[in-house]
């Protein structure tokens, strides 16, 4: 199995450092630059856009970011940067702004966003974008048939499921995805521990991190059942 012993060694700052979206919001450069700048792995989603470029982007519609309407899918790589984020100076970022500015200063860990019948071609975008990266890189996503392309289409790159959910058919549908190359796992924390968690970790020794962890009983739960968290709305140190 690829060595990803990096995904463990600190905090993952979830869609940035960002201040809970008053001043410095998710998933924006200036949230990016803060995580560098102390020393956290930073996590953040991307999608596809009209263009069929790579923006960095949560949701699917544009409302609660924006404050504009319409889709992700629906704008180009340049209408997005035109786009203001939560009414700051902030832009919507490309990935390869976001490359650009960490320049593998520290971990990046990238969540692949699918929409059906609107994501083709997404899963090579960002492989091909991360090709030529200096820095530890890993991409994963919650969408299955995207996590199926992560072999041929994404080759080299370490890749992991991002899932959440403790009921047997959750589980089971989990197990099916360690079929596809995955070398790493990220789980929601409330859902810990699972079968499926203790499995990967026990019998794989395959990493698992958390998602997302906002105060210290988290952080706990995280260190007992995983072994790295993915947080917000605090200032953790940079120690396991």
């Amino acid at each position: 199995m690829r060595d990803i012993s990096w995904l463990m060694k600190r905090p993952v700052a979830h869609r940035g450092f960002h201040d809970m979206n008053k001043a410095r919001w998710e998933n924006t450069l200036s949230a990016f630059e803060a995580a560098a700048e102390r020393g956290y792995a930073i996590e953040c989603d991307v999608h596809l856009t009209l263009d069929d470029e790579v923006v960095v982007f949560h949701d699917n519609d544009l409302r609660r970011l924006t404050g504009t309407e319409g889709y992700v899918w629906q704008r180009t790589a340049a209408e997005f940067g035109a786009l203001r984020v939560g009414g700051t100076a902030d832009h919507v970022p490309t990935l390869g702004e976001l490359l650009s500015l960490v320049r593998g200063r520290v971990p990046l860990v990238i969540e692949l966003k699918g929409i059906p019948g609107k994501d083709a071609g997404l899963v090579a975008k960002v492989a091909a974008a991360l090709r030529n990266y200096k820095g530890e890189v890993a991409i994963m996503s919650f969408d299955h048939w995207l996590i199926r392309e992560f072999p041929t289409q994404a080759s080299g790159i370490p890749a992991g499921l991002t899932a959440w959910g403790d009921k047997p058919h959750e589980i089971e549908a989990h197990f099916s995805m360690l079929a596809n190359g995955i070398s790493f796992v990220s789980y929601s924390v409330v859902h810990l521990p699972n079968p499926f968690v203790t499995f990967v970790r026990d019998r794989l020794a395959m990493p698992v991190i958390t998602w997302t962890v906002r105060d210290q009983p988290m952080v706990d739960k995280t260190f007992a059942e995983a072994d790295q968290m993915t947080f917000e709305g605090f200032e953790p140190a940079l120690v396991s």
